[in-house]
């Protein structure tokens, strides 16, 4: 199976200084995997000409195709064209089906064309243009020639999302399409969601699965300590695809299974909550104790939230038994859930907390108290605890071998 690699280069000082957020990049990757090619490179680079240069260079010489935004306004520091000229040892040339376009949108605009916007339809010699319909500024498609390996096709796109994202999806991805032809194939990715583990320790369970050689790849992402196992696999065929994933997500669950709470980039445990007390017919409410309360926060925003009958944030308080199943009655739940200590991050160091966490479930026997040991950077120790919390809320669902209520009954101790 043949591979098509690519890079994306974003270009611009207010991207390398931070002064401005870099989307276009991330979406340009989606889109390119969606074709079935393979991102290997980002590049991030200022208005200088020379490293312009360089970058366009050494990317024309490692991938098959370039994707850049940026850089292709009529000001002095858009360098775009002139370094592309420049790694194909081209002149610039006028383009004048580019140029009759630009003046016509001024036209329409009643506005006169300064005449610096005369070299925004100034392409190397030999390249296509890349229509643009919303502004002054046209796509490159320039081929440029390498000694082995396939040639390097560079898309050159307008730093405008609006304006980019028009002109990939119109034109840049049937190029690419086309140019891969019958070798295209597809990328396809499947995300296992998993909570309770170190990422260390979640290596060593998958072994080979997560070895780079492998296929499918397994990558691990670790996010205030949900761990993303992101499954890709490519094919010639959507059923190719699932197969090879499905494959591999058994075996997922086969080393790690105690551990999975769900799949999908945003599935969280809150969502694996909800959905069991909605296949049971059940409500839940939450206690939270000191400086948060992402529990109630969360619950809030699943699909499934009339699941949830509200919560309690409290300053400092001593819970007994008999007060906290007083709580879940007046709530109108069947569950509770409380965390007794969220530490104020004014004061929080990487130091582990101790936290308690109860859980008052129906009956006496679905209750259960645990205190974690959590600690952490003061951006997340909050997020932990609250995952914590509810992952010993889903693991006493998971315990019951009681049938779902078939009505809504309000438990009272």
């Amino acid at each position: 199976m043949s591979e098509f690699l690519a890079e994306v280069i974003a270009i611009g000082d207010e991207m390398t200084s931070g002064a401005r957020l870099d989307t276009n990049t991330q979406w340009l990757c989606q889109r390119l995997s969606e074709l079935g090619v393979t991102v290997r490179f980002t590049s991030m680079v200022g208005d200088d000409l020379d490293a312009n240069i360089d970058v366009f260079r050494h990317a024309a010489n490692r991938v098959d195709f370039v994707v850049a935004t940026g850089g292709l306004g009529p000001t002095a520091d858009d360098l775009t064209r002139q370094s592309l000229a420049a790694v194909v040892g081209k002149p610039l040339v006028l383009h004048l089906p580019s140029l009759e376009h630009i003046e016509s949108l001024f036209a329409s605009r009643a506005r006169e064309m300064p005449p610096r916007n005369r070299v925004q339809a100034m392409f190397p010699e030999g390249a296509m243009d890349i229509f643009n319909p919303r502004g002054t500024a046209p796509g490159i498609d320039l081929t440029v020639a390498r000694t082995t390996g396939r040639n390097c096709r560079v898309f050159a796109l307008p730093g405008v999302p609006a304006e980019m994202k028009e002109m990939f999806s119109d034109s840049v991805a049937p190029r690419i399409s086309q140019a891969m032809g019958g070798e295209r194939q597809l990328i396809r990715n499947a995300i296992v969601k998993c909570f309770g583990v170190g990422e260390s320790e979640m290596e060593s369970k998958l072994g080979e699965m997560i070895a780079r050689k492998s296929y499918p790849r397994v990558g691990i992402t670790v996010s205030a300590a949900t761990i993303s196992l992101r499954i890709t696999a490519t094919g010639f065929s959507e059923s190719d695809c699932t197969r090879d994933i499905e494959k591999v997500r058994q075996e997922i669950h086969v080393k790690a299974g105690e551990f999975v709470f769900g799949e999908g980039e945003d599935f969280e445990l809150q969502n694996a909550v909800a959905k069991i007390l909605d296949d049971r017919n059940e409500r839940i409410a939450s206690v939270e104790v000191g400086h948060a309360a992402p529990i109630a926060n969360w619950f809030a925003n699943v699909p499934q939230s009339h699941v949830f009958v509200g919560g309690r944030v409290l300053k400092e308080v001593t819970h007994t038994d008999e007060v906290l199943r007083e709580f879940r009655s007046e709530f109108g739940a069947d569950w509770l859930v409380v965390v007794n200590s969220y530490p104020s991050l004014l004061q929080q160091s990487a130091e582990a907390v101790d936290v308690k966490v109860s859980v008052i479930g129906p009956e006496l026997i679905d209750s259960v108290s645990k205190i974690y040991r959590l600690g952490g950077h003061p951006s997340i120790v909050h997020l932990r605890i609250g995952k914590a919390a509810l992952a010993l809320v889903r693991s006493q669902l998971l315990k019951l071998i009681s049938p779902p209520k078939t009505r809504h009954e309000t438990t009272s101790s």
